[in-house]
């Protein structure tokens, strides 16, 4: 094997591993964005429609489809303009590394513990509150227009940090790995017209954030009271201490431990039935 060779074979390696990397990075990005999900969705069944159409021959439904096909992309982009940029706005920001800071289970409990005595504390007083913890999509671009704080996680600053005569109590506090980022950070609503009219700003703006990045997103509501967490685009609302407790326990595990988790449960259960 010449090396000439051996140059080729790398180049196609090289080539072939950056095309699965960008649609990787693409694909996990829509994941991350309800309105992109939809979207593909929406053109996966387009296609499987038109393969039916071609298959029974139903030719009305197949030039329609084909109309659409023809023209569909052109109309997407326009529609969908927004959508189309946030996606490119998250591979942009987002950390090729994954988590800028792997917690060890010790920092993770301690991260967990110092939030859940923080929102125990403020769900008690009804003082309102949205802490967002930062995952795998980079949360910068909300950082650099807010204050920056960059302090050791405890329940008391976060406590003082909302309290109602604070300067920084009505924007986002921001965490990364096990620090305090910012705070008064200031977040994207979301437009979701299935959202009750009752929620407020913060509902809104935690709910927006989740839309848009994989960021986790907790809210205390001042008039009630009541826990929520915004993941993946959906609002976990009117939760329970253990249940916020829980969720973050489980949210914030390393992928390479849940999939070890998942390894287990799948061999206890082929035991089980065998």
């Amino acid at each position: 094997m010449t090396l000439d060779t051996i140059w080729l074979i790398v180049r196609k390696i090289i080539d072939i591993s950056l095309v699965w990397l960008v649609f990787y990075y693409i694909l996990k990005s829509v994941r991350n964005n309800v309105k992109m999900t939809l979207l593909i969705k929406g053109i996966v069944f387009i296609i499987i429609l038109k393969v039916i159409s071609d298959l029974f021959t139903l030719v009305t439904i197949g030039l329609f489809l084909e109309y659409i096909i023809m023209w569909g992309p052109l109309a997407l982009i326009i529609i969908f303009q927004p959508e189309i940029r946030n996606v490119l706005e998250q591979l942009g920001r987002s950390q090729l590394l994954g988590r800028h800071k792997i917690l060890t289970v010790d920092e993770r409990e301690r991260l967990v513990y110092e939030i859940v005595q923080a929102i125990d504390y403020l769900r008690k007083t009804r003082i309102g509150a949205i802490i967002v913890i930062e995952r795998d999509v980079s949360l910068q671009e909300y950082i650099e227009k807010s204050k920056k704080l960059y302090a050791d996680i405890s329940s008391e600053l976060l406590i003082s940090i909302f309290f109602p005569k604070n300067p920084l109590h009505d924007g986002a506090t921001i965490i990364q790995g096990n620090r305090i980022t910012c705070a008064g950070s200031v977040l994207p609503t979301s437009n979701d017209i299935k959202i009750s009219r009752r929620l407020g700003t913060r509902h809104r703006a935690a709910l927006g954030i989740s839309e848009l990045t994989d960021a986790i997103a907790l809210v205390v509501s001042e008039e009630t009271g009541r826990l929520s967490i915004a993941l993946n685009g959906e609002l976990n609302y009117n939760l329970s201490i253990e249940d916020v407790r829980m969720m973050l326990i489980d949210e914030l595990k390393p992928k390479a431990e849940l999939i070890d988790e998942h390894a287990v449960e799948e061999e206890e259960n082929y035991e089980q039935e065998n």
